[in-house]
């Protein structure tokens, strides 16, 4: 069993001297009256003593049962025994003449508890021991994680950090200077305005009123888990009943000695009634307690209306609980209500528990936003930030504190406080045994979990019986599922946690392999699940020792699961998850594995799509060494052949170096039958055509290639080949009404991939606007941005933002092409896509040269050269940048070098099949020969640009340019 537990080491110092001093005999009294002077000192708070050693105790809080505060206890007990060593030193100087002293040190941490050897292990042991021996006589010094989790309710000072025995780097440590008594064990902000209990309030009112009117004793429990919100609620009551009634509290101790009626100890004494509760204490049986006490309570409330708070009964001796159901029952003609506060753990004990009950349930999510926001004051806190802390804190007021404190204080969002850790585990080391052998179980299978699975994991394969999750449900550990019969779910992911860090790791891994076993053949739905328990069941096993062979076999199974899992993610076009799950495939296997180096390829194409680009160079060039050494050429293929890819893209290489990687791909691909291989070197080989201008020829490769990829049934590479052939359809000479039809067509090809319904989605945007359906081509774009919400596809992404740059353009508003393609311009230089920032960047200098905002552009188009970000070939980036530049130069005066890049662009793209491109082109050496003051030669770029527009079916170009021939002033 893994537990949390605070560890306590004392040590006498200077004993070797005081043996050499003594007899034997009389060092060995000495000793046994310190030792006897320890254990009661330690056991009183609630320690264990596991073992004497030599002149040091050792002793664990936390065992056998963890309380929530193990570690303020511990510090309680250490101080107690500081203490009581200055009585025993004056009966040893009496006695032997001599004196001790102790050194102690206290640290908190996650052992294992259990073993037949020792009661406690782990490093959290090792770490105690050093600090007692690094502490000065007299001292105590505690851990970081003993801090952390009592700061509220200690006087401490930092130590210099402590460079420990055995301990690679220094430890953070404290010297404890006293504990401050009453303090809270947690921090609570109970001064902040109550959130979201509105209904609750109303319940106590009506409790209280009716108390007054019958004038009965009313009893009203509130119950719910740590942190929901109790205390809280309580502390509302002394304004619901302002005016109308005294109100007096009284708390409930975990532990100690006398503490049956502490609470009524403390109701008294705030009433500043010492003397009554004396003489009612002092009756003699409990049942004259019981009266004393009723009769005292009930002659002040005929003085005026008493509201008695009773805080954490589910902690009250049986004698406290049948004093307050006898106040319940028995009082007369005394307006009295009595609120309990309770875990619901109370009515395990008292299941006939009396009066009425209310459930406290978690803050909606609103109200948790609210909340945070009291909390906050002026501070300010990012909306990632406050969005962790609500999915976290599951609407528990408590967790919200503590999680908030803890970002604050700079802590780390994906961690845990220890405070909320230590209450959960608390909680769950309080059940008996059977129903939290139920809670661990279903951490192991998730925060929802099948009543049949709980029985697969049960050491005699039956599942637990009702009455045990009835027992849980009722704790408010778990919840029925609303919508699946026999099934449930954690009634707080942290619960979850807390039960699945208790199991011991080998008990883990044998757990999840045996919950996968269960789960497979439901499905291929299911095998990234049972893929998940495989992998989870390897890596616990490999962190206890290097692999074995049931270790090997789990990282084989669950790495061919991920695989298989990451393949279908990719046909779907979901390229963020089948990253994750090549990647999470890859990492199990050893280097030199061949299903490891099969998948590095594939590995490299999902980071590249995902903007990962370095990381994608690197894997894919691990992945060529490695298959040269293993003499895998087929492997080495794929992986030259997306390094080629990114390589154009990141203008390291041109497009004949590119397109020579390409030809020695399909070589080898051919000799070994590889269909997929030549799919996705033909739609490479497509898109440099389709990139130089050749619509021809990219077709024929591109519609090869998907053929390859469908008899290879990869559709991932199908689906690449057709979101380049819509390319085709919207940027070569097929008119913009025809495109339509062809895009409605492939889309019925591969339906419900995510990559070619955006491809598509795009496509039609494009083709609408060619059309002036500028509200269709909008609602498209809208379409395809909704299915990349959350996902990071590079390319789609990039083909989106050119889209809807492209769209607002042709509708004339060029501040909105701004709002759509800086933003995608600066993402793209960010990510080291130069390939598409080249393509995407002219749109933007053209939005911005429509705004008349001139030098901006210009010093733009310096920083954005296409013939630094792009290979030469890229047709349709190096013509833009030259046409939008040329303009700008012209407008700065610089007339012959525009008209000289002006014409160069209109000769690159004199023979494309791209007609946009060519327009675009003709149009802007328009602008550069109108500023030239060559009014006859603009009008007839002018006119050749608008009847290429026209032959496309670009409706808004094309007016555009009649509107521009209209105001062009020719002289006769």
């Amino acid at each position: 069993m893994r537990k949390t537990v605070t560890v306590l080491f004392a040590d006498v110092t200077g004993s070797t001297a005081l043996g050499e001093r003594l007899d034997p005999e009389s060092f060995r009294r000495v000793m046994a009256r310190y030792f006897d002077v320890a254990r009661g000192c330690l056991e009183r708070h609630g320690g264990t003593v596991e073992k004497f050693i030599g002149d040091a105790v050792m002793a664990a809080f936390g065992v056998p049962v963890v309380h929530e505060d193990d570690a303020l206890r511990a510090l309680r007990a250490a101080v107690d025994l500081r203490d009581a060593l200055e009585s025993l030193n004056a009966e040893l100087e009496r006695s032997y003449g001599v004196t001790l002293q102790l050194r102690t040190g206290v640290n908190t941490g996650e052992v294992v508890t259990g073993t037949q050897e020792r009661l406690v292990t782990g490093d959290a042991v090792n770490v105690a021991a050093r600090l007692e021996q690094a502490a000065e006589p007299g001292e105590i010094l505690i851990g970081e994680q003993t801090y952390r989790l009592v700061s509220g309710a200690i006087d401490a000072e930092k130590t210099a950090p402590l460079v420990l025995k055995g301990k690679g780097e220094s430890v953070s440590a404290y010297r404890l200077l006293g504990i401050i008594e009453g303090a809270s064990l947690l921090e609570r902000h109970l001064d902040a305005p109550l959130v979201g209990r509105d209904k609750e309030l109303a319940r106590v009112r009506s409790a209280f009123d009716e108390a007054v009117s019958t004038r009965r004793c009313r009893m009203l429990t509130v119950l719910g888990p740590p942190g929901i919100g109790k205390s809280r609620l309580a502390r509302e009551l002394s304004a619901v009943v302002d005016g109308e009634a005294t109100v007096l509290t009284g708390r409930c101790l975990p532990y100690g000695e006398g503490i049956t009626y502490w609470p009524i100890v403390e109701i008294f004494h705030e009433a500043g009634a010492e003397d009554e509760l004396e003489v009612a204490l002092s009756a003699g049986s409990p049942e004259e307690v019981f009266w004393s006490v009723r009769k005292a309570l009930e002659q002040r409330a005929r003085e005026r209306s008493l509201a008695l708070v009773v805080e954490d009964i589910h902690w009250a001796e049986s004698t406290l609980l049948d004093l307050i159901q006898h106040l319940g029952d028995w009082t007369r003609d005394a307006p009295v209500l009595v609120l309990c506060l309770a875990r619901p753990e109370l009515l395990d004990e008292r299941p006939a528990w009396g009066g009425e009950s209310i459930t406290l349930e978690p803050l909606s999510e609103l109200e948790s936003e609210q909340l945070i926001e009291n909390l906050l004051g002026s501070s300010a806190l990012d909306e990632g930030a406050r969005g962790r802390i609500r999915e976290t804190a599951e609407g528990n007021p408590l967790f919200v504190e503590q999680l908030l404190a803890m970002l604050t204080d700079g802590g780390d969002p994906d961690h845990v406080p220890p405070t909320i850790h230590a209450l959960l585990e608390a909680r769950l080391d309080a059940l008996p045994e059977a129903e939290r052998h139920v809670l661990e179980c279903a951490a192991v299978i998730g925060h929802d979990f099948e009543w049949d699975a709980l029985g697969e994991l049960s050491p005699d394969r039956r599942r637990p019986s009702g009455v045990r999750l009835a027992a849980l449900v009722r704790n408010e550990l778990i919840r029925t599922h609303d919508a699946i019969a026999d099934t449930f779910s954690f009634r707080h992911a942290l619960i979850r946690d807390a039960a699945y860090a208790r199991l011991p790791k080998e008990l883990r891994s044998d757990l999840h392999e045996r919950f996968a076993c269960w789960l497979d053949g439901r499905g291929e739905e299911f095998e990234e699940i049972v893929a998940y328990h495989l992998e989870q069941a390897y890596r616990w096993l490999a962190e206890l020792g290097p692999p074995d062979e049931r270790a090997v076999d789990l990282a084989e199974r669950a790495a061919a699961r991920l695989a298989s899992s990451g393949r279908r993610a990719n046909a779907r076009g979901d390229a963020p998850a089948a990253a994750n799950l090549f990647e999470r495939a890859a990492a199990l296997l050893p280097a030199d594995h061949p299903e490891r180096l099969a998948l590095l390829p594939v590995l490299g194409r999902a980071l590249r799509e995902t903007a990962q680009m370095t990381r994608a160079e690197a894997v894919l060039t691990e992945a060529v060494e490695s298959a040269a050494t293993a003499g895998n050429d087929v492997v080495a293929a794929h992986a030259s052949l997306t390094l080629a890819d990114l390589g154009l893209h990141a203008a390291k290489l041109s497009r004949q170096e590119t397109l020579a990687e390409v030809e020695a791909a399909m070589r080898a691909f051919g000799e070994h039958g590889d269909d997929a291989g030549l799919a996705r070197a033909l739609a490479l080989r497509g898109r440099l055509r389709f990139w130089g201008g050749d619509f021809a020829g990219a077709l024929e490769d591109l519609e090869e290639g998907a053929m390859h990829a469908q008899t290879a049934g990869d559709r991932y590479q199908e689906v690449e080949c057709l979101q380049y052939v819509i390319a085709v359809a919207v940027y070569g000479a097929t008119p913009a009404r025809d495109g339509l039809v062809l895009i409605e067509e492939i889309q019925t090809r591969v339906d419900g991939n995510r990559r070619l319904d955006v491809a598509v989605l795009n496509g039609l945007a494009r083709l609408q606007s060619m059309r002036g359906d500028f509200v269709g081509a909008r609602d498209a774009l809208q379409r395809s941005t909704a299915l990349l919400e959350g996902g990071s596809e590079v390319t789609s992404y990039s083909h989106v933002a050119i889209a809807a740059g492209m769209i607002e353009l042709l509708a004339d508003d060029a501040v909105a092409a701004e709002g759509e393609l800086r933003p995608a311009c600066e993402r793209l230089e960010a990510m080291g896509e130069l390939g598409y920032l080249a393509s995407a960047a002219p749109q933007l200098l053209e939005a911005l040269y429509r705004q008349g905002r001139f030098d901006e552009a210009l010093a733009l188009s310096d920083r954005w050269r296409a013939d630094r970000l792009t290979a030469a070939e890229d047709l349709d980036a190096q013509v833009g940048w030259r046409a939008m530049r040329a303009k700008l130069l012209a407008h700065a005066g610089h007339l012959a070098e525009a008209e000289a890049l002006a014409r160069e662009a209109d000769a690159l793209c004199a023979g494309t099949e791209d007609l946009e491109l060519r327009a675009r082109a003709l149009a802007d050496l328009a602008d550069v020969l109108r500023l030239a003051g060559r009014p006859h030669e603009s009008r007839v770029a002018l006119e050749e640009a608008g009847q290429l527009h026209e032959r496309k079916g670009n409706l808004p170009a094309a007016e555009r340019v009649r509107r521009r021939l209209d105001d062009l002033v020719v002289p006769d």
